[in-house]
């Protein structure tokens, strides 16, 4: 019997599904709806998965400058949609695409041999903090780097991982808004940890190289958002 593994684009497809259920439950329930903590559990695993695949990508691209550019360019398409959707102000947050972005660029500061050590950390300082504002903000910037600086090496990326995981998205959620944010438990967030078995299972490979599936997912996004934004105004 075959070993199951799942390929990059595979990977990508269930991020994509579960981001889709994930912002479909916030768009469309009230915030203070009971369910709410325990339907945004699935949802946790997309941002790990488009993390892992970036430092992926980041190992694998033949021309990182158009990689990057694409990033931001779907980053500017998708901040309207973004804040329209989720009910911000314009300068009040933005898409995790931008987070995304700035890990890449982190990740690849830090790798850069050129650069001496303090250079390198004032580069993923600065990452860290222009992406506060956006969603996953420096949790995100960090889990690419920590899977991009360990490529190879699944206990060091799965410890790295853990470590921000924990000590910069759960504990400081739970002390800076407690247990209980707006009636719902926040402990969803732990659902992040789902994502491991799955990133377990990659072979490595990307998959199917048809240039739909390779802008599939940049005009999903910002798509999808304009979509749901749309349906709650109707709803």
């Amino acid at each position: 019997m075959p070993r199951l593994s799942l390929t990059g684009n595979q990977l990508k497809l269930i991020a994509v599904l579960a981001m889709l259920f994930d912002h479909l439950v916030v768009a469309l329930l009230p915030y203070k709806a009971w369910p709410l903590w325990l339907l945004r559990v699935p949802g946790r695993i997309a941002a790990p998965i488009l993390c892992f695949l970036i430092a992926e990508g980041y190992h694998h691209t033949s021309n990182l400058k158009a990689y990057a550019l694409r990033l931001l360019v779907c980053a500017a398409i998708s901040h309207l949609p973004y804040v329209l959707c989720f009910g911000y102000g314009f300068f009040e947050s933005t898409s995790v695409l931008w987070s995304l972005l700035l890990g890449l660029v982190a990740l690849h500061a830090m790798r850069a041999p050129q650069l001496s050590p303090w250079l390198r950390g004032l580069c993923l300082l600065l990452c860290c903090a222009l992406a506060f504002n956006a969603n996953w903000n420096f949790v995100g910037v960090l889990w690419i780097v920590g899977f991009g600086c360990f490529h190879g090496n699944w206990k060091k990326q799965v410890l790295a991982f853990s470590l921000v995981a924990v000590f910069g998205h759960l504990l400081p959620g739970c002390l800076l808004f407690g247990y209980l944010s707006g009636g719902t438990l926040r402990l969803y967030q732990v659902g992040v940890f789902l994502a491991l078995p799955l990133l377990a299972l990659y072979n490595g490979k990307r998959g199917n190289r048809s240039a739909f599936l390779r802008w599939f997912f940049y005009a999903f996004y910002p798509a999808h958002l304009l979509l749901f934004y749309l349906l709650s105004l109707v709803l």
